[in-house]
């Protein structure tokens, strides 16, 4: 019997790359489309890590390891996750799964075969991929940018895109009728054309629209406080050898997020390992992140916590300056306070050029931490 196969797709965003995805579809195969940005080193560890039975590039297709793990009947892509620490896991999603994903999202936006999706996110993640889906299973008509350009986007007729907010903040967001918003923590307010996305590569992107769950979704709440999800749209499993299934027997999705229900809305306080715990209080580095991006002398941010003999750990806040004066602790200190309890107020301040962040702007704290601990 002929073996499906796991086909990396190296190539660049463009209809060319959608047209291959169809033809290893057509062909029983599955897909993973690799990030153009990678080094040449990761690629190939992505591609060995993954059990790429072939690679498609521009000189061609390329037998890699005939001998690689088969994909299963229906398999259709393994998403590499971007996550913010360790090696990279394949998410497996099934076509059935992605159906489910783009037609729950497109029953949430109300909306079908009369919109225009924009794809300019990297195809090599869900949130990229997820409007192709989105496109062919409602009939929408589909234009697909070589990464985000905001003057191509701004030259675009498209009428729905889905972006992340650092990407957001470059455009005029009116030009659309409708942003999905996903990725890193969204600014404090945005317009009403936005939906603010929340999801995993795991739950095939967003899975909850503006704090409520879409059609066919359940979120439920963990006696530990963790978000877990389930939905037709969940993964299938790992691409990785020997790694655990986060879905567990009961098909709920064990998030490792931290949040709780407000007024029925969902609040997402965390991931569970960026809790600060100073002086024995707990300390959530988005909620002081959110309090110090409305400080006029500060354009970014980033909070996390750094180990301290007196404290724990110490709350350590980086800041990218807006303008030309640099902002001091004290001063920063009692903006927190405005609004949350003392020992959340940052007792160390960085001034940084920029954030390092990946892909889809998620901030990368432990690169922060690492650099400060580390020695000079």
């Amino acid at each position: 019997m002929r073996v499906r196969e796991l086909v990396a797709l190296d190539l660049a965003s463009s209809a060319a790359i959608a047209e291959n995805v169809r033809h290893e579809w057509d062909a029983a195969n599955a897909v993973l489309v690799v990030d153009q940005r990678l080094p040449d080193t990761a690629r190939r560890e992505l591609i060995r890590g993954l059990g790429v039975h072939s690679v498609v590039d521009a000189t061609g297709r390329t037998l890699i390891d005939r001998a690689a793990e088969p994909m299963n009947d229906g398999d259709a892509v393994v998403i590499a996750t971007s996550g913010t620490s360790g090696s990279p896991k394949g998410v497996i999603h099934t076509h059935a799964g992605l159906r489910s994903a783009s037609l729950a999202s497109s029953a949430a936006l109300r909306t079908g075969a009369e919109a225009h999706w924009l794809a300019c996110l990297p195809l090599a993640h869900i949130g990229g991929f997820g409007v192709l889906t989105r496109a062919w299973h409602t009939g929408a008509q589909l234009t697909i940018h070589d990464g985000f350009d905001p003057d191509a986007v701004t030259t675009s007729d498209a009428t729905h895109v889905s972006l992340v907010a650092t990407a957001m903040a470059r455009i005029d967001t009116t030009m659309f009728r409708h942003i999905l918003l996903g990725g890193a923590r969204p600014p404090a307010t945005v317009a009403d054309n936005v939906t603010v996305t929340y999801g995993l590569t795991e739950s095939c992107g967003g899975v909850v629209y503006n704090r409520r769950p879409i059609p066919g979704v359940s979120v439920d709440i963990a006696p530990d406080g963790e978000v877990l999800l389930r939905g037709p749209m969940i993964m299938s499993r790992y691409r990785n050898p020997g790694l655990k299934s986060p879905v567990d027997s009961d098909g709920w999705l064990h998030t490792n997020d931290i949040g709780r229900f407000d007024d029925g809305l969902l609040h997402v306080d965390g991931r569970r390992g960026d809790m600060i715990i100073t002086g024995g209080e707990n300390v959530w580095p988005d909620s002081v992140e959110r309090v110090l991006s409305r400080h006029p002398l500060i354009a970014e941010c980033a909070v996390a916590g750094v180990d301290d003999p007196e404290w724990g750990q110490r709350v350590v806040a980086w800041v990218v300056k807006h303008g030309d004066v640099i902002p001091v602790l004290e001063d920063l200190r009692d903006f927190v306070t405005e609004s949350l309890p003392r020992f959340c107020a940052p007792r160390q301040l960085v001034v940084v050029d920029s954030l390092p962040r990946t892909s889809l702007g998620k901030v990368l704290r432990r690169a922060l931490v690492d650099d400060l601990t580390s020695p000079q």
